[in-house]
């Protein structure tokens, strides 16, 4: 049995292309993405060594993993930290663009016309990496677009000066020491030379924006050319992309989710990532598709997600999802990839308006919003300034204590709240 399904939003304002990639640390992308005023930079360890003896020992552990010691040489040769890195690494912004304004050029009508061209012209390829991997072209095409602008814009840094800066110097560096050792290992098996190993001040490489260690294991030679070229092969690209879905638990067939309106008097405190019900369920409390078309059964299971709060648009998402977050670990990046992909098919808008009058709270109000909220006897975790499941758990309680729509949003009016309080 399946449920009808809307068709999805086409906005039309324009944005900066975005910095996501496949398993990249967290701060590559924010959650309510593009940064406008950056704020302090944080405490960063320093090294204990000084770069040159740090570099004998990380030869030391490379060649003990099987790295040629004469390649790490000629890759290492005249590498120095990258000082804008660290920067980059240290940084946090103090102003984040809201999700509506993110959405307007995610999903911009030049990246959905040039999106549909892309679609066309490579028809066959997709169809032979959706019949291996089951994951449907659209899709595919949308984090090519939001990735790398269609590999128009695969950054331009060295991938190993980047990561052995942030190894030797940044937050991390254990993390980073493996990506360093993951990109060594791709240098070695020839598939790219270091000279042309270039990607995001974080190490993503290529049209999909791959980690070094994501590339090992989920990247593919589909066009046969005996090598995994990310970086000028968009067929490889593609299809790397689709094989990390896959093994992210994409369903096929299934679509990623989907608008919806809700009744009055809704209960938002169900808006919880952590309550997942079937379509049906969400149907019996009232839940219903904003636009109807054909879709998933209603025994597949969803959460309720309003990422503007209760004045704003409601989405039911599915499974496929939760795989896109996989790949990106940000609620925007991964709605952006949903509401782009619908559109190179159908143009279609988000039916709820956006509460675009509506202040975002800065970094350092949202660290204010979570000590005021402990104060108050709730518990948002860590005051980091991050507005996970934690603080929005604590938000909706004190919105119940208040009367007031239990949905886990930090707003304004809520924080001048807490103050008076």
């Amino acid at each position: 049995m399946l449920l009808q399904l809307p068709r999805r939003p086409l906005v039309l304002l324009p944005l900066l292309l975005l910095a996501a990639c496949a398993k990249a640390p967290a701060q590559n992308l924010p959650t309510t993405p593009s940064l406008i005023t950056p704020a302090p930079l944080l405490n960063v360890p320093q090294p204990a060594l000084d770069f040159a003896e740090w570099r004998q020992n990380l030869r030391s552990e490379a060649v003990a993993a099987g790295i040629d010691g004469a390649l790490f040489d000629r890759v290492f040769a005249g590498v120095t930290p990258d000082p804008a890195v660290i920067k980059a690494d240290s940084s946090q912004p103090e102003f984040t663009r809201p999700i509506w304004e993110y959405l307007d050029g995610a999903v911009s009508a030049s990246r959905v016309g040039r999106g549909r061209v892309l679609l066309a012209q490579h028809n066959v390829v997709l169809r032979n990496i959706e019949q291996r991997y089951g994951v449907e072209a659209p899709i595919l095409v949308a984090i090519w677009g939001l990735e790398s602008n269609f590999g128009n814009n695969i950054g331009s840094n060295s991938v190993i000066r980047s990561l052995a800066t942030l190894a030797y110097e940044g937050r991390r560096q254990a993390f980073w020491r493996n990506q360093l050792l993951a990109a060594l290992q791709i240098l070695q098996n020839g598939d790219i030379s270091s000279e042309r190993m270039v990607g995001s001040w974080a190490g993503a490489m290529g049209q999909t924006q791959f980690m070094p260690t994501t590339y090992n294991e989920h990247a593919v030679d589909f066009d046969g050319d005996g090598k995994r070229d990310l970086w000028n092969s968009s067929t490889d690209a593609l299809a790397s992309a689709a094989h990390y879905l896959q093994s992210s638990g994409w369903k096929p067939g299934q679509p990623w989710g989907f608008e919806v309106r809700l009744p009055k008097q809704f209960d938002y405190f169900h808006a919880d990532p952590e309550q997942r019900r079937t379509l049906a369920e969400w149907q019996a409390l009232g839940v219903y598709p904003a636009i109807s078309s054909k879709g998933a059964a209603v025994d597949s299971r969803a959460t309720l997600v309003l990422p503007a709060g209760h004045r704003g648009p409601a989405f039911l998402l599915l499974d496929n999802f939760r795989s896109i977050l996989r790949y990106n670990n940000s609620t925007s990046y991964a709605l952006a990839i949903g509401l782009l992909s619908d559109n190179l098919l159908n143009p279609t808008e988000v039916q709820a308006s956006w509460p675009r009058d509506e202040r975002q709270l800065g970094r350092s109000e949202r660290i204010e919003l979570q000590q005021l909220l402990a104060a108050s006897g709730f518990d948002p975790g860590p005051a980091d300034g991050i507005i996970g499941a934690n603080t929005r758990k604590a938000i909706r309680m004190l919105q119940l204590q208040l009367n007031e729509p239990a949905d886990g949003y930090p707003s304004p009016e809520l924080l001048e709240t807490l103050r008076k309080r």
